[in-house]
């Protein structure tokens, strides 16, 4: 009961920051649905004149758009890096914001620390689930307008094979977005800044991507312990490839898909454990 208002409580703060929510979980699905729409429309004006001399199965329009495809493929391309970050926004607000304005000690009076804790990681994860879900909705957008800009049919194949598909790596999507801003939690908690809260991930990130295109320097192939424990971004592209199939995932070693896991299973768990148990430590008579 404890746990679920202190949930409650987060998520309603979060939703009172109208600037963190917009640039949070708004303005990259509406950015990416204007600036489809808006080269999909330049695309027409540049080609109305050529599409009339090209053979009818080689015109834009000849193609039915699948939106069971789109929303696969839109699945399996909400952990980009540009969302990640902007999530990192909202993430950084709830994390570090009680250590901004200096209201822990009003708080933890009320519930005990690690229901504090776990009620940030809640709402984090709540702002995270809403943000991925309207970003899939702003990409199933923007194919929707492709269909209707160049006058193309609709079809709708979503078969269970497609079901699988679009479940697993929606998943996947979800639990990467949500492993990156949980180390957004364990920097607010030993630096006690948002600012930190907001930049460390990002140049974790960034840091382990280069090392990650280095690896084959240290003997590192991709699929071992060494790459998937230090690089979960690259344990996420893994098993991501073994869910979309295809000659790609025949390349992918025996094994590599539990240790990927086991990767992504450490750089979640580690930052919220560590972070508990710093809070936990922490004097917060100040705060």
């Amino acid at each position: 009961m404890m746990l679920a208002d202190a949930i409650r409580s987060e998520t309603w703060r979060l939703l009172q920051n109208r600037t963190a929510m917009f640039w949070s979980i708004v303005f990259v699905p509406v950015i990416s649905l204007v600036l489809a729409i808006g080269g999909f429309l330049f695309l027409q004006s540049k080609m109305d004149g050529a599409m009339q001399t090209l053979p009818p199965e080689l015109k834009l329009n000849a193609r039915a758009v699948d939106l069971g495809q789109s929303l696969v493929d839109a699945a399996g391309a909400l952990a980009h890096p540009a969302v990640l970050a902007f999530l990192l926004i909202g993430a950084a607000t709830v994390f570090a914001g009680d250590y901004r304005w200096e209201t822990w000690r009003l708080i933890t009076a009320r519930n005990s620390r690690p229901n504090l804790i776990m009620g940030k990681a809640g709402a984090v994860k709540l702002l995270t689930l809403a943000g991925l879900a309207l970003l899939l909705v702003a990409s199933m957008g923007a194919d929707v307008a492709k269909g209707l800009i160049f006058g193309r049919s609709f079809a709708f194949g979503f078969g269970g094979d497609e079901a699988r598909s679009f479940g697993l790596l929606a998943l996947l999507s979800y639990v990467r977005a949500v492993q990156f801003l949980l180390l957004s939690l364990l920097a607010a908690t030993v630096t006690r800044s948002l600012l930190a809260a907001l930049f460390v991930p990002l140049v974790i990130g960034v840091g382990q991507f280069f090392l990650a295109k280095m690896s084959p320097l240290f003997g590192w192939q991709m699929g071992d312990w060494a790459t998937m424990l230090l690089f979960p971004g690259e344990g996420y592209e893994l098993l991501k490839v073994l869910v979309q199939g295809g000659m790609e995932a025949a390349l992918v070693p025996a094994g590599a898909a539990w240790r990927a896991l086991t990767g992504l299973a450490l750089w979640s768990f580690a930052p919220f454990f560590l972070a508990l148990w710093w809070f936990q430590r922490q004097d917060l008579s100040k705060e």
